[in-house]
């Protein structure tokens, strides 16, 4: 399925004129050298954000608990992907995501699709590269009031490298002791005083420790940014990725004593229970963005954000369907293909407005948001010449896809308008409240098995927002706040209703917090909440078949945050924090929520020695989780694991950087993440990575 380009066109025109966007990067700031509102930081410490209000505010004025990875330290910890960045990140846990996209839970919420790039929807199931990327935020707790639906748990989003005046040629090149290896380049140039070029692009081969587990990637990206005017600014990006990777679901588990949990099995730390040349991934993506923005008066601010993005992929996989039988017993197998197209369609456009009534403040943000988003999906399953897996002599079978299961085609179409808030009280009083009002319209049919079957749902929802924060010094606040989400019976993906889907009422987040920061220095803040989400009407997948949804009831997450970020010294920088979650079934403590260790904790250090030579070092702890929701006393537990991790840098010039990291110094056996009971991944040994930087 095509969009209709003109009609889009058309739709597009009409909000870039009507209602303006505060942008969140713009081409030039005041000084005409460096990117605005993308968030300024130093170091490891962000010190404000326009992803969280949609208005460029400081942390320590928004009443939620954000997490802020800025550019030098992905580059510090030789990040290459976003469950690299979100390891480190205590309260977020990392899916397997079936060996093919990115997945994560938060607070206690699974997500495939809550994630954006520069606050725009970002919501199909790929592997998102860092290479073009500024910071990473994430944003904790129901946010529908910024970003719409889902976001029940909070979002990750993507702040994209953005053109400059200044002129600066940069590239880097690494490997790793699997033999995986890197190139990239981040070249920028003014063209004139108004216009300016900046183009991203890189190469990398994958490899890791797991028998038969490669694949590769490139990705180029071009941003041309104009200054029209001294007010007025225009962006305009392309990016292309193809993808081409091995789907590695892991080992499954086996059985323990009776009446206790599976786990995963043991000794096979490198044994692929796919088909070598059949587990296959494929991704093509092209992202356009146009971003507009300038100034309508003094205190009128005007921005808009178009984003197309078309999508192919398709996934073939075989992989455990079971427990072992014994530790040298055998694996049920099983195996499907599953090719997806997605094109979206998304324009967003604010006004942001800063007036005074009296003795109050305000800073409002009136803003529509418009999308259209067409999927088709099909799943056909495999025949086995073999549907188990002997584990004392493994043989790998032969596969065919010939059994149809699913084909459906979808048309998601959305429009939302909202309005906030942002009071000013005094000095020392901020309140911010909004309301969203979302019109969710999903039409599609089932092409299988034999008749054609229509589905349909429209879903008009309204979704509040209201914060407290008291500031009894300057550089410290207490928050209270209370927000909320909601995610249609369609889930993230939509791509099928079930006709008794289609009855129910869309999956509700409701989310109580309470939290205090304290910037200690202009450049080291720590932030410390405590929260409540709810979820009702919450749907999980099958422990028995994870292909197919089953209503829980309502869930609830209680816990407590805490992060630090920035400079201890002048030559120590840290990044870290502590998570408490309990998730559970509201009214029984027996059925707890999937992949939700209760203690995570993480630092990462960097000292500097002198003007060349650094070191960092950090550690990742991750206590017990179950791999699915907890139903039985067999659901299978993740056992908890320690990591560090370690590194040094050197400056061989002005110009030029080395670096070396070693992931899981002490060689630490674990299983960093999992899909469901018998999709569980290994983590891999100690292994190191060599990066040399150069920038003219």
């Amino acid at each position: 399925m095509r969009y209709s380009i003109p009609s889009n066109i058309a739709i597009a025109v009409a909000i870039l004129t009507s209602n303006p966007v505060l942008a969140e990067d713009a081409a030039f700031d005041d000084d005409s050298r460096t990117i605005i509102v993308t968030g300024a930081s130093k170091g490891y410490v962000a010190s404000n954000s326009v992803t969280a209000t949609k208005t460029d505010t400081p942390l320590l004025d928004i009443p939620q608990s954000i997490s802020v990875v800025t550019r030098e330290q992905l580059e510090d910890q030789s990040h290459h992907s976003l469950a690299d960045v979100l390891r480190y990140v205590p309260g977020t846990t990392v899916g397997q995501g079936e060996g093919n996209r990115d997945q994560i839970t938060l607070r206690g919420q699974n997500t495939t699709a809550d994630f954006f790039l520069d606050g725009v929807r970002d919501d199909v199931q790929y592997y998102r590269g860092l290479y073009n990327i500024e910071r990473v935020e994430i944003l904790k707790g129901p946010y529908a009031l910024i970003f719409g639906r889902g976001g029940g748990g909070g979002i990750i989003n993507r702040v994209q490298k953005s053109p400059q005046t200044e002129v600066f040629y940069a590239g880097q090149a690494s490997i790793n002791s699997f033999g995986a290896y890197d190139v990239s380049a981040d070249l920028n140039a003014p063209l004139n005083d108004a216009i300016a070029v900046r183009l991203n692009a890189v190469y990398e081969e994958q490899k890791g420790h797991r028998d038969f587990v490669d694949g590769s990637r490139y990705a180029w990206n071009p941003y041309i940014a104009f200054k029209l005017g001294e007010d007025w600014k225009l962006g305009l990006s392309y990016e292309y990725v193809d993808d081409d990777r091995v789907t590695d679901r892991g080992v499954p588990s086996i059985a323990t004593t009776t009446g206790q949990p599976n786990k995963p099995i043991s000794g096979f730390r490198d044994q692929f229970f796919g088909v070598p040349g059949v587990n296959r991934t494929w991704l093509e993506a092209q992202i356009a963005k146009l971003r507009l923005d300038g100034q309508i008066a003094d205190n009128l601010s005007f921005s808009a954000t178009v984003l197309y993005g078309d999508y192919d992929k398709t996934y073939e996989n075989v992989f455990a369907n079971g427990a072992a039988t014994a530790q040298n017993g055998t694996v049920a197998l099983s195996a499907y293909s599953d090719p997806t197209t997605r094109e979206n369609f998304i324009a967003q456009s604010n006004l942001v407005w800063d007036i005074s009534t009296g003795p109050l403040a305000h800073k409002l943000l009136f803003g529509i948001e418009y999308g259209d988003q067409k999927s088709t999906n099909s799943r056909v399953n495999g025949t086995l010449s073999s549907s188990t897996f002997n584990l004392a002599n493994p043989v790998f079978p032969t596969v065919a896809f010939n059994v149809p299961n699913r084909n459906t085609v979808s048309d998601v179409e959305f429009f939302s308008a909202y309005v906030q808030d942002q009071i000013s009280i005094g000095e020392h009083i901020d309140v911010v409240a909004g309301l969203r009002y979302d019109r969710f319209d999903i039409e599609g049919v089932d092409l299988f098995p034999l008749v054609d079957r229509p589905f349909a749902r429209k879903d008009d929802k309204i979704s509040p927002r209201v914060g407290l924060i008291i500031k009894p010094r300057e550089n410290i606040s207490l928050y209270s706040s209370y927000s909320q989400s909601f995610l249609p019976r369609s889930g993230d993906q939509f791509l099928t209703l079930s006709a008794t889907q289609q009855n129910l009422a869309p999956e509700k987040f409701t989310n109580y917090e309470i939290g205090a920061k304290w910037d200690i220095r202009p450049h080291l803040n720590v932030t410390l909440a405590l929260f409540q989400l709810d979820r009702s009407n919450a749907t999980t997948p099958d422990p028995a078949n994870p292909l197919v949804t089953v209503n829980v009831g309502e869930t609830r997450t209680k816990g407590v945050e805490f992060s630090v970020a920035g400079q201890v010294t002048s030559q120590w920088q840290v990044h870290g924090g502590y998570s408490y979650q309990d998730a559970t079934l509201a009214g029984n403590d027996f059925v707890r929520l999937g992949q939700v260790p209760k203690h995570q904790a993480s630092l990462w250090n960097r000292y500097d020695f002198n003007d060349r030579l650094a070191a960092g070092v950090g550690i990742i702890h991750q206590s017990s989780q179950f791999a699915a929701i907890r139903t039985s006393e067999t659901t299978t537990r993740l056992p908890a694991f320690t990591r560090v991790d370690a590194a040094l840098y050197y400056d061989v010039s002005d110009n030029v950087q080395v670096q070396l990291n070693v992931e899981n110094l002490f060689d630490t056996a674990y299983f960093s993440d999992a899909h469901n009971n018998n999709n569980i991944s290994t983590g891999a040994p100690i292994n190191g990575r060599f990066t040399i930087r150069a920038k003219i």
